[in-house]
């Protein structure tokens, strides 16, 4: 990508406007990128390099023939390889072998709406089976490894994507997220992550229409600056009658990032109350949010009144996404593919273990699990009585350690108490049970690692959010921050 790698998506389309950049030549810089770069880090596990030189073909003629163009105009992008989808194109589901030669036959909004917005998909990025942990890892395509630091994991499961706009190969790619996977990612690879309020992008599921209640699952971006995620979730973002419970209101993305912060009022935690978090990370986020005060608000440190343990919590959100996943399972055996039963090697012992589980709960359990989450709703709520944004630390650790048996996982224990290795460690997931709107943005680096920092906004109040990490990025800049990524391949090469 050259000259291109780390401009933004307001900069590129500015020159393809301008008819200084054509689609083609963006596109062709990009295909040199990914074919340079991915073999480091792994990010992406689908190419399609002749369906986007089409489209880029395409793009070009729109624009020497003075057309109308779309917000993202031969913009490249990427789709996950989970629950994402374009017609024609392998579905892995993150990774499972015995899908290797599955093929879709149907759009996921972010592909359909992208597409509609003139973006030009180049492929599809790593992620775990199912999306059923933190981290980006499986047996079919191995680790996707941390641009900062090979060694290290990018997180997951948005890993492929977050680790592909960090390396420069695409400037926005999708993220999913049923747990924080869309931030993550972007806690560990230093991006800009957002999950919207829950029924801002449509979530489109058959059979089951409401199958992305239980956690709540989201589509989103990510992104090496806000005013990129605000251009791609103005895309993204918009009611669709196929989803029962999606929202028909305006968010106004690009001019939330020009409003004011004074007097806002900030709760901080380091910790959600029950979560150990590593004193490096916590350092870090504790610096960074105290910068608030000087765009005019107040910055002050909360409890929530949690009560339960932390591992009692995740392994709540391990009973509700592993629901989510046998529905999956289900479409799949209707298909021919009985997974459980003729793939069981394929899938990690985890994901076997909680998909028993699950099958042996009563009704009862799964109202006690409700209840549990209420909990962690009405907790956030009491805060948002008082104070206009929440902020804490996205995760509670620095990036792991890349396994190399396709089982990455989080670690076991921090600050010695004993963690859930699924999905423990990330402060993230409380969003999943509520709806709220979140981001994770840069906070900053722990030696030459990044942290990320939480925010998470009001129900339906996706402009706060985005006002605050404009105002972040303003008073801390993270651009310059990419520049260990190019020093690290420069060294490797």
């Amino acid at each position: 990508m050259g000259q291109y790698a780390y401009k933004s998506i307001s900069e590129l389309s500015q020159l393809i406007r301008e008819k200084r950049l054509s689609p083609v030549e963006l596109l062709e810089a990009t295909i040199k990128r990914i074919e340079t770069r991915n073999q480091e880090t792994n990010s992406f596990v689908y190419l399609n390099f002749s369906e986007a030189r089409e489209r880029a073909r395409q793009a070009e003629e729109m624009v020497m023939a003075g057309e109308k163009l779309g917000p993202l105009h031969g913009i490249p992008t990427a789709i996950k390889d989970l629950f994402d989808f374009k017609p024609g194109w392998p579905a892995t589901y993150g990774g499972i072998p015995a899908l290797k030669d599955h093929i879709a036959d149907f759009y996921c909004v972010y592909a359909e709406r992208m597409e509609k917005a003139g973006a030009i998909i180049v492929g599809k990025t790593n992620s775990p089976i199912m999306g059923f942990r933190g981290t980006c890892d499986n047996p079919l395509f191995g680790p996707t490894k941390n641009p900062f630091d090979v060694t290290k994991n990018s997180g997951g499961s948005s890993g492929g994507s977050a680790a592909a706009v960090a390396d420069g190969l695409i400037p926005i790619a999708e993220g999913t997220d049923g747990g924080g996977s869309i931030r993550i990612p972007s806690a560990w690879c230093g991006t800009y992550g957002y999950q919207a309020s829950y029924g801002r992008v449509p979530m489109v599921m058959r059979p089951n229409a409401f199958g992305g209640m239980s956690p709540f699952l989201y589509e989103g971006t990510i992104t090496r600056t806000v005013e990129d995620a605000a251009i791609g979730m103005a895309s993204l973002t918009g009611y669709d009658s196929r989803d029962p419970l999606s929202v028909n209101s305006k968010v106004d993305y690009m001019g939330a990032l020009h409003k004011s912060m004074k007097g806002w009022k900030i709760a901080y935690s380091p910790d959600f109350d029950v979560y150990p978090v590593d004193e490096r990370v916590k350092n870090v986020v504790k610096s960074a949010v105290q910068l608030f005060e000087d765009a005019g608000a107040h910055v002050e440190e909360v409890q929530f009144g949690i009560k339960r343990d932390q591992k009692e919590l995740s392994d709540c959100w391990c009973r509700m996404m592993m629901t989510a996943n046998i529905a999956t399972f289900e479409i799949l055996k209707q298909q021919g593919l009985d997974l459980l039963k003729n793939d069981r090697d394929d899938l990690p012992e985890e994901f076997t273990y909680w998909s028993e589980y699950v099958h042996h709960m009563k009704a009862t359990d799964i109202i006690n699990d409700q209840i549990i989450r209420t909990e962690i709703f009405d907790s956030i709520q009491k805060i948002f009585n008082e104070y206009d944004l929440i902020m804490t630390p996205t995760l509670a650790c620095l990036p792991v350690d890349n396994a190399d048996d396709g089982e990455t996982k989080g670690p076991s224990h921090i600050n010695g108490i004993e963690m859930n290795r699924l999905i423990g460690w990330c402060l993230t997931y409380f969003t999943n049970f509520t709806g709220h709107p979140s981001a994770s943005i840069p906070a900053g680096l722990a030696g030459h690692l990044p942290v990320g920092m939480q925010i998470i906004g009001k129900r339906l109040a996706d402009e706060d959010v985005f006002t605050a990490s404009s105002i972040f990025e303003q008073l801390k800049p993270w651009k310059g921050t990419y520049e260990i990524c190019n020093n690290r391949a420069r060294v490797e090469s």
